[in-house]
């Protein structure tokens, strides 16, 4: 954390009122807010989804979507007053003046063209590099954020990094022209707690070396806490509290703010009550539901047809009905292709998974489409993992549909309570993906695995979208819905802070290797493996707590 270099803000906001229009009325969104952004400073927004902070920064660039009207105030860069200026100056400002990292990597990044490309081309286009100074920058800009192999990576394209590395790409072009003003939407959400931590020390570099300022979007408190100069917490479209961080974070006054610091798991690290109770007796009597047996995969590499990537290597653990265990681990460490496999989304290149002792790999026809219904994956992208042409009735209900669940009616009365379990509206009902917030989507999702009342969730990063008060629902929902039907979970997450509160087992992968299991008291009381302490060293939030 730095101190303000000038007098004059960077940023400043000014009253700031913005309404969707939806036929005749006007939706507000944004109600009176005022925020100042000064020079070298990073200033952290947080609250739950649709409390209007992404908004709020989509009008700091001028990219509020057609439907909204900006009812009243200013947004002011440098003195200059953002809705006054033309198509032109703002292509100008945006990038150069004002680097962007947005939230979703799926859908901010050309899926034609090659990486290296796409950051080359914000550098060029502004006119900072050009010819060999520009490969130079990119390979550079790609290390800094954390992916190996520069040379090799810039030329790949998006549907060849995961979702983790995605977004740093996205990170390396908001970064790439030394911006005075760096808007961060939800930066680091997709990221693991050790990617997190190197680009947040480069974020706090660039703001000391450079005076940038950065203006950071967030639902995440215990990164808010640790890495924002000041805090402003906004609910409903208003700001409710805003001060320097130390002092919000640990004395709160209003009662949100309480709520949310109460429902952080990074500034506890505790396991919730809720979560843990009266579960034994549902654990003393599991079998073995799946049991993953010296698994590997292997991919070939482009263009060597004798060489081959081995993602996952010689993997075991077991799931027993009722039980929650979990994979950590950074990008790339594997986790995610060891559920796709268990999914049937990725064939295994050898050892098996068993499911109640029959074999995953010779399951066909009916056997396959019953085991769909026992086994149900949420995603780690909500953008994604909706059809834009469904409404959430008709994305909830459809496993229902394609199972031959019920009839219309009984669909429809389905899809009103599993709406409700996820903490959404009834009215959510008739609404599409485009309308809703990145947490709303992923809510949806939950919830349309849940529509079948499956043995196993496959649960990929399912929380890492939701702020901290959804996001403790739906663990909460989550624990219910196992304590009562003893559920299985596979959980797939670099959130530690989560991961101990919910997990009966967790395995830690590294370059597609366990390299330690075991309970989660044990994991995080006594980790043995280097790279293990190495994670848990790595919790946003972690520090703060401890001092508290």
């Amino acid at each position: 954390m730095t101190t303000p270099t000038t007098d004059q803000p960077v940023l400043a906001i000014r009253d700031l009122s913005i309404g969707f229009r939806t036929g005749a009325d006007l939706v507000p969104a944004v109600q009176g807010v005022t925020i100042d952004v000064m020079a070298g400073e990073t200033v952290a927004v947080v609250g739950e989804s649709g409390s209007g902070k992404s908004t709020t920064a989509a009008a700091v660039n001028g990219l509020l979507p057609e439907n909204a009207v900006i009812s009243s105030g200013q947004v002011l860069f440098d003195g200059r007053d953002i809705q006054q200026l033309g198509e032109r100056e703002l292509v100008a400002v945006r990038g150069a003046g004002i680097g962007l990292v947005p939230q979703d990597p799926m859908s901010n990044l050309n899926p034609l063209m090659r990486i290296g490309d796409q950051i080359g081309e914000a550098l060029e286009v502004h006119g900072r590099t050009t010819g060999r100074a520009t490969t130079d920058r990119v390979h550079e800009l790609l290390e800094m954020v954390g992916i190996p192999d520069p040379v090799r990576r810039a030329r790949q394209y998006p549907h060849e990094f995961s979702g983790g590395m995605r977004q740093r790409v996205l990170i390396a072009i908001g970064l790439s022209c030394n911006p005075r003003l760096l808007i961060a939407d939800e930066p680091t959400s997709a990221l693991d707690v050790t990617v997190q931590r190197r680009v947040l020390d480069q974020l706090g570099a660039l703001t000391t070396g450079s005076g940038t300022a950065v203006f950071l979007i967030t639902h995440d408190l215990a990164l808010a806490a640790e890495r924002a100069d000041r805090v402003v917490v906004m609910h409903r479209g208003r700001i409710v509290e805003q001060g320097i961080s130390e002092e919000v974070l640990r004395r709160p006054t209003h009662d949100y703010t309480k709520a949310l610091i109460a429902a952080v798991p990074g500034l506890s690290l505790g396991r919730s009550s809720a979560r843990v109770t009266d579960r034994e007796p549902v654990r003393a009597s599991a079998g073995t539901l799946v049991s993953v047996q010296h698994v590997v995969k292997e991919y070939a590499l482009r263009g060597r047809s004798s060489a081959a990537f081995r993602a996952v290597d010689d993997v075991s653990f077991d799931i027993a009905a009722g039980t929650t265990v979990s994979l950590v681990g950074e990008s790339g460490s594997g986790k995610s292709t060891t559920a796709n496999m268990l999914l049937g989304l990725e064939t295994i290149t050898s050892g098996s998974i068993l499911f109640e002792g029959a074999d995953l790999s010779r399951m066909r026809g009916k056997d396959l489409f019953a085991l769909r219904r026992r086994v149900q994956p949420v995603f780690q992208n909500p953008y994604s993992s909706l059809d834009p042409r469904y409404s959430v009735e008709r994305s909830i209900a459809e496993p229902l549909a394609v199972h031959k669940v019920g009839d219309a009616a009984s669909r429809k009365a389905r899809v009103r309570e599993l709406l409700d379990q996820v903490a959404l509206p009834a009215a959510m009902a008739d609404r599409y993906p485009h309308e809703l917030s990145g947490g709303q989507r992923q809510r949806v999702a939950i919830a349309r695995a849940l529509a079948l009342r499956p043995d196993l969730v496959v649960l990929d990063e399912a929380v890492s979208a939701l702020d901290v008060l959804v996001q403790s629902q739906i663990l909460d929902l989550l624990a219910s819905l196992q304590q009562e039907m003893g559920l299985a979970y596979l959980f797939i997450s670099h959130d530690l802070a989560v991961v101990k509160m919910i997990s009966d087992q967790v395995h830690v992968m590294r370059a597609g290797v366990v390299v330690e299991s075991g309970t989660p008291d044990a994991i995080f009381d006594h980790p043995t493996h280097e790279y293990t302490q190495e994670l848990l060293a790595a919790i946003p939030g972690r520090g703060v707590a401890e001092s508290a």
